[in-house]
């Protein structure tokens, strides 16, 4: 059951500018454009990076909206609809496909959890009510549930479910869920340090947060690896470590909205409870973007 990819390659899971008064739209324009001039493959609004969490429903519908006029279809746009009440996602879903998302990425219900007959039974649904293909979001240290193997198995059996965006950190789990849904479902690394060892049990590709800040960059791991060239696929990997360990040494987005900043692409400003960098981290981290070229 071949199914449609949505993208190959990097989708930048992109910051929310913000500020006192709300999202700064005018900034979220221009990063868009600049993510797109340098060559990022999708681009994902309003997941965990764009501080969904903490977005009114005005606000996410809105970004949502205004991200796919934007960007105008020169990428495709992956809306973050996931939500732990599934009627919620429903509509929330529902807005996305009328404003033209060209797909959803739904995360696993947090805090209520769910069994994996629930997760089944909730993924199925909101599939069923979508117009556009859904992505699952597998991120159990954030949700407190694991979206296990036979799971996954089940859920791509719906021609609408097309792919996982897998951050639970488990190359086990990976390999076993790949022996089970190879050629159904379409794989991308929701960690940046995981994107060379995902491709090679068969992904497309990465839902990345680095590539806010290096996409051109970000996306080489993938071009080379496609190339056929793994050594440098990998030695690519590991030039970018250092800046993706500093990235993830505070909550995300707390160190990213701080490296954007410093690119001069928002303001730093997170919503409650989100605090801003410590400043040893910031010098950190500001110090490695310097290593790595950036002009901050």
């Amino acid at each position: 059951m071949k199914k449609n990819t949505v993208f190959k390659g990097i989708a930048t899971a992109l910051i929310t500018p913000l500020d006192e008064t709300g999202i700064n739209y005018e900034q979220l324009g221009r990063l868009i454009d600049w993510q797109i001039a340098e060559g990022i493959d999708a681009l994902v609004i309003c997941g965990t990076t764009g501080e969904a969490s903490t977005l009114t429903d005005a606000e996410h519908r809105a970004a949502i909206t205004f991200a796919v006029q934007h960007a105008g279809g020169r990428v495709p746009v992956i809306a973050g609809t996931g939500s732990n009440d599934t009627e919620y996602v429903h509509d929330l879903t529902h807005c996305a496909c009328e404003a033209g998302a060209d797909a959803m990425l739904v995360v696993t219900p947090y805090y209520n959890k769910a069994t994996q007959k629930g997760l089944i039974k909730m993924f199925a649904q909101i599939a069923d009510k979508s117009t556009k293909p859904i992505i699952l979001y597998n991120v159990p240290s954030r949700t407190g549930i694991n979206i296990e193997p036979a799971t996954y198995e089940a859920l791509a059996e719906h021609e609408n479910i097309v792919g996982i965006k897998e951050a639970n950190g488990n190359i086990s789990k990976v390999v076993e869920t790949m022996a089970r849904v190879h050629g159904k479902l379409d794989l991308y690394s929701g960690n940046d340090d995981q994107l060379v060892p995902l491709m090679a049990l068969g992904g497309v590709g990465g839902i990345s947060v680095i590539s806010n800040v290096m996409p051109a960059q970000t996306r080489e791991i993938c071009t080379r690896f496609f190339k056929g060239d793994i050594a440098g696929s990998a030695e690519q990997q590991y030039k970018l470590y250092s800046l993706i360990e500093a990235l993830f040494c505070e909550v995300n987005p707390i160190p990213v909205k701080a490296a954007m900043a410093a690119m001069g692409f928002c303001k730093d400003y997170l919503r409650s409870p989100l605090t801003t960098m410590e400043d040893t981290n910031r010098e950190k981290l500001v110090s490695l973007m310097r290593a790595h070229g950036l002009n901050v």
